[in-house]
């Protein structure tokens, strides 16, 4: 009897639950498995692409987080936190709208990684980028868990998954080289 009340209270929590929160629970349950990493897309910042004459060294040359933006990037930290995903490190893009995603996520030490640069104004860089990022994880310590912040072209070339601003992409890295999309998180 226990066992019929409990599939009932499963079922009626998967009926009542939506699509999309199934799909995040999945996601948070597949980036607690060991040798799993997550690609996030930088918080929202508006707009597309950079102003003409952007410089990586100058934030008020660039499309930086808004206000909303930031106020999401630390709900993904507290989401991290409360889903009990402890991240070991965080690589993210150089430019400053990644970084200030990274930095107020505030999970784990923040480095930069230029492999994870957004290749949005120069297309031809996508495959070398892509290839350095997946030896940067190759060499990454076994059991580290690391998240990996930047931009939608990045996300779409390494998994073909067209993230929207501020979603989780949980992967793992195969022997293969390619990284397999195990789930999905939206905060």
């Amino acid at each position: 009897m226990r066992g019929l009340l409990i599939l009932l209270l499963i079922a009626v929590a998967a009926a009542v639950l939506p699509d999309a929160a199934r799909a995040d629970q999945a996601g948070w349950d597949a980036l607690r498995e060991p040798d799993t990493a997550v690609l996030i897309r930088h918080a929202e910042a508006p707009g597309t692409g950079d102003p003409a004459g952007f410089r990586l060294d100058d934030c008020g040359t660039q499309r930086n987080l808004s206000r909303r933006g930031r106020r999401q990037a630390e709900a993904m930290g507290q989401a991290l936190r409360t889903n009990a995903v402890t991240i070991d490190r965080v690589l993210t893009s150089q430019w400053c709208r990644t970084r200030e995603t990274a930095e107020l996520m505030a999970v784990a030490p923040v480095e930069e990684e230029p492999a994870l640069n957004s290749f949005f104004s120069d297309r031809r860089a996508r495959q070398a980028q892509s290839e350095r990022l997946i030896e940067r994880l190759r060499a990454l310590p076994k059991g580290a868990k690391v998240a990996l912040v930047t931009h939608q072209v990045n996300i779409t070339a390494l998994t073909g998954v067209y993230p929207r601003s501020g979603e989780m992409i949980v992967v793992r890295l195969e022997p293969d080289g390619r990284l397999a999309v195990l789930g999905r998180i939206r905060v």
